[in-house]
């Protein structure tokens, strides 16, 4: 574990946090909950006992806190209420929450603790209720962290519940009989006895009298009708015949579309000088606008007109202090520095033992800048008037959103309304809001005036906010078949660091992303020492899919992978070894199992395994590929993940599968550079996605052995690419130590 010195510096970071907003925690304060922002705008007829229901003559609608990116958390965070409520998801309307403290989220915070996520101690436990104390008063409504699933289990099951106990007790007060006597099913209240009966929505006025029950018990996983099976999407069907609103379906009367044109040399601070005429004569043009000395705004009667005439802006720009050719950078991550972050692990005497041996087997990894690369590009619309602001954003942090907004134009809070619409992928990048406060600042200049900003995929794609670039120095010490000892040097930008000061938070703590899935990782040697060193930032970075497990999952695996073969023992057996989480050695036999890994292949084809656990979930898979003269083609893939209980198993395959996918891009061919202090690649000519003719067959297991609930939006994606990597080494016996795969191996562009 950590030492105390550790522990008490990383706590602090946390705990200044809430201090800074000048926050008095107490038990009273703590137990008062959030005011319900339902009831700010409720219709007449209408009821809402919480924050995450509402119920009229229309029926019942279910709110959501957490953003829709496609991962299908609104049919399970509904699914949750619909259970308790004795409802069909079919029977309820499933909204977005508004912004507001009320739908903060706690379970967030729980992965910057000096805890693996497995440590059950009474220390551990203590100090995650300690921090979900602090979870509440920081108010943060986010979407991100795999944290949904684990924050609403008990949320949003017991606002379900709370306002089921309300309803038999309103139809009993009306009827005039024992509480105990009242059934509910379907959204119907009975009384048998009296033939009594009431849909949930024909108690309305009823409901007003009746008090929120202080002791509500919650069903046995036994009882469950709903959790615990595949459920249909509650936006499938809409999705498919187009219903749904992005921020991009967006139309006001009299709005104005436009784009923007931004520094391409990031973090620089704008512009020397400017040539805007050729621009203002483009067809359609209404206006462009100065953002601040950092770019421009471009606005038109159509986006299209809007994309043109930018192009047309010419720009003397500010250049970086960052280096300018892409060798610099890898440079950054290619020595060791003398300054280590403090977020490490020190079991045992591991460099004191590595000095004392005669030889040690070591390997240097490095991985590139990652985009988010989302299908939909950024877009915001935004009305900025006499009464307030109003935002319509596929955004992941609300919130935030509202504070930077106040900050930006002096409105009060209270009267800026974000609407949090469906986003055509997020996967981190829309917890960042460059994208939306630079509508809202072309808003202010263009009062009353609706204005939808939508970027280019070319002004996107390059200016992101980056997985950072990483490197990992790995030594092991081996006497005979034994890893004596093992240390791991990982080094990378700081995510937290840019992200927490974006969003106006205090930053410059030990940053636990960049020795995520390494520091916390289930195995152990009788000497592991796991040492994070942050380099400096030069394109600005953030979290990306599975954050610095997508990077250090690909190093670890990879290395004990090549000490099995050093060992010469078989990669699953070996790592068995050395894995003594029980949930965790599970899941890597039941991939062995399922995949058929001691059963010899085939010739021509070959195997190779990795495992990982992030954000609480371990995941292993086995990649299979063919070799054939003109390159190689990815087979199969078996995954076995245990998120403790699976609440929606189709949905829950569905996200490791996308996990998959999104991870075997980035492994494969996943590369931002840069040249001449920009960023080279701009749309997906150069920046491909996986294509349907190049995926694998994905197979899928999941276990129930761990003890708490988790979310899996995020942990399928790290052992994917160490998996595939390992698998190449098998066929090949060329260990590729640096991504993408594609620099190193050919790939088919075809399916088996």
């Amino acid at each position: 574990m950590a030492n105390i010195k550790k522990i008490a510096r990383r706590s602090f970071v946390i705990g200044s946090v809430s201090a800074a907003g000048g926050v008095a925690v107490g038990y009273w304060a703590y137990q008062k909950p959030h005011d319900n922002p339902l009831l700010r705008e409720i219709e007449p007829g209408s009821i809402s006992t919480s924050p995450y229901i509402m119920i009229n003559a229309d029926g019942i609608t279910v709110v959501t806190p957490r953003a829709e990116m496609g991962q299908g958390v609104h049919t399970t965070l509904a699914a949750m209420v619909a259970e308790e409520l004795e409802v069909e998801l079919d029977q309820i309307r499933v909204v977005h929450g508004p912004a507001s403290k009320a739908y903060f989220n706690d379970a967030i915070l729980e992965e910057a603790l000096p805890f693996k996520s497995y440590d059950y101690s009474s220390l551990a436990e203590s100090a995650r209720a300690s921090i979900r104390v602090v979870g509440k008063f920081l108010g943060l409504q986010m979407t991100g962290g795999s944290s949904s699933i684990h924050d609403g289990f008990d949320k949003m099951r017991l606002a379900g519940a709370s306002v089921k106990q309300m309803l038999v007790k309103a139809a009993a007060n009306k009827w005039n009989v024992p509480v105990d006597e009242i059934s509910v099913s379907k959204g119907v209240v009975s009384h048998f006895k009296s033939k009594s009966s009431a849909r949930y929505q024909g108690l309305v006025e009823e409901l007003r009298d009746i008090e929120m029950p202080q002791n509500v018990k919650l069903k046995e996983p036994q009882d469950w009708k709903v959790l615990g099976k595949s459920q249909k999407r509650v936006d499938m069907e809409d999705k498919c015949l187009g219903k749904p609103v992005y921020s991009l379906d967006v139309r006001l009367p009299n709005m104005l579309f436009g784009t923007v044109k931004m520094n391409p040399y990031l973090g620089a601070k704008g512009y020397k000088s400017a040539n805007l005429e050729g621009a203002k004569e483009s067809k359609g043009i209404v206006k462009i606008l100065d953002l601040s000395k950092k770019g421009f705004a471009v606005l038109a009667s159509n986006s299209w007109y809007a994309f043109e005439a930018s192009k047309k802006i010419s720009v003397d720009w500010v250049k970086p202090s960052y280096p300018m050719d892409n060798e610099q950078h890898i440079q950054s991550v290619s020595r060791v520095p003398k300054q280590k972050d403090s977020c490490n692990r020190d079991d045992g005497s591991a460099g004191s033992v590595l000095s004392s041996m005669s030889t040690t087997y070591k390997s240097q990894y490095r991985v590139p800048y990652l985009a988010h690369a989302t299908l939909e590009p950024m877009n915001a619309t935004v009305v900025y008037s006499d009464a307030g602001v109003e935002i319509w954003a596929g955004n992941q942090a609300p919130t935030v959103l509202l504070n930077l907004v106040h900050g930006l134009t002096g409105i009060s809070t209270s009267k800026i309304k974000v609407h949090t619409t469906m986003m055509g992928g997020g996967f981190g990048r829309r917890a960042e809001l460059d994208f939306v406060m630079y509508a809202v600042e072309a808003a202010m200049q263009m009062k009353g005036t609706p204005i939808q900003l939508t970027w280019t995929r070319e002004e996107d794609m390059t200016h992101d906010f980056y997985r950072p670039i990483a490197g990992a120095f790995l030594e092991a010490g081996i006497d005979g078949e034994h890893i004596k000892a093992l240390k791991a040097d990982l080094l990378a930008p700081s995510v937290l660091d840019g992200q927490m000061s974006r969003m106006g938070m205090p930053s410059g703590g030990p940053d636990a992303t960049i020795v995520q899935a390494v520091w916390d990782s289930p195995y152990e040697f009788d000497n592991f020492q796991v040492n994070g060193y942050k380099v400096q930032s030069s394109l600005p970075v953030s979290s990306w899919r599975s954050v610095g497990a997508s990077q250090n999952a690909f190093f670890f695996e990879s290395f004990m992978d090549e000490l099995s073969y050093k060992v010469s023992m078989d990669p699953v057996d070996f790592r068995m070894k050395y894995l003594k989480d029980e949930p965790s050695r599970l899941v890597l036999q039941k991939v062995a199992e399922i995949s058929g890994w001691k059963n010899p292949p085939e010739a021509g084809v070959f195997r190779g395994v990795a495992f990982c656990l992030s954000f609480g979930v371990p995941v292993a898979q086995v990649v299979t590929i063919i070799m054939t003269k003109e390159g190689i083609k990815i087979k199969d893939v078996h995954a076995v993940v245990d998120v403790g209980i699976a609440l929606d198993p189709s949905n829950i395959e569905a996200q490791v599968e996308s996990g998959i996918i999104f991870g075997l891009t980035a492994a494969m061919m996943g590369e931002i550079t840069v040249k001449d202090g920009k960023v080279e690649q701009n749309n997906f000519d150069s920046y491909p996605m996986l294509r349907f003719q190049q995926s694998p067959n994905i197979v899928i297991e999941i276990l129930s052995n761990q003890p708490k609930i988790r979310g899996i939006g995020e942990p399928g994606l790290p052992p994917i690419a160490p998996a595939l990597s390992n698998a190449i080494f098998s066929a090949t016996k060329k260990r590729v130590r640096q991504l993408p795969l594609q620099n190193h191996v050919n790939f088919l562009n075809t399916r088996v």
